[in-house]
């Protein structure tokens, strides 16, 4: 059992990351992890890896990207990423925004300490640019993904 806010810290500036579980404690079956973004954060940037990522947003609203598409996922928002698609997340409301993250298989947190020396070395910008509009912190979903672009289910 883990209290809120426990885990394993990997602090990245304006995010951080909390590991739940991973490796051993799962016989690398999965990963489990709490991923937080400051207001007009971007995140790690477009990338792709074999593992299927899931997302569910605990607080706020995080504009994920799903292949081709941006979508708006509000708190009790669901987002299945199959291994293989690109995506990305980034935080574009004026609110702290945070997201459960289960990576299958598991392991993802041995990559964690290059991820965060990364992010040491190369600091995350700001997801809306100086005088364009964010999203409001209520957000909105758009439950549209681009076939073959990945599976995007919205709603609590």
């Amino acid at each position: 059992m883990l209290s809120p806010g426990e885990g394993r810290k990997y602090p990245m500036g304006r995010i951080s990351a909390v590991f739940k579980a991973d490796g051993a404690e799962t016989a690398s079956r999965y990963s489990i992890s709490e991923w937080w973004l400051e207001p007009n954060t971007k995140g790690p940037g477009p990338h792709r890896h074999d593992e299927d990522d899931v997302f569910y947003v605990i607080e706020g609203t995080m504009s994920i990207l799903v292949g081709n598409e941006w979508i708006d996922a509000e708190r009790g928002s669901f987002v299945l990423v199959p291994g293989g698609v690109t995506h990305d997340f980034e935080n574009r409301t004026q609110a702290r925004a945070g997201m459960l993250n289960v990576s299958a298989p598991g392991d993802f947190e041995e990559e964690m300490p290059g991820i965060a020396q990364w992010f040491a070395e190369h600091p995350p910008g700001d997801a809306v640019p100086e005088g364009a509009r964010p999203v409001s912190s209520g957000g909105s979903a758009s439950p549209s993904a681009k076939p073959g672009s990945g599976s995007v289910f919205l709603g609590a």
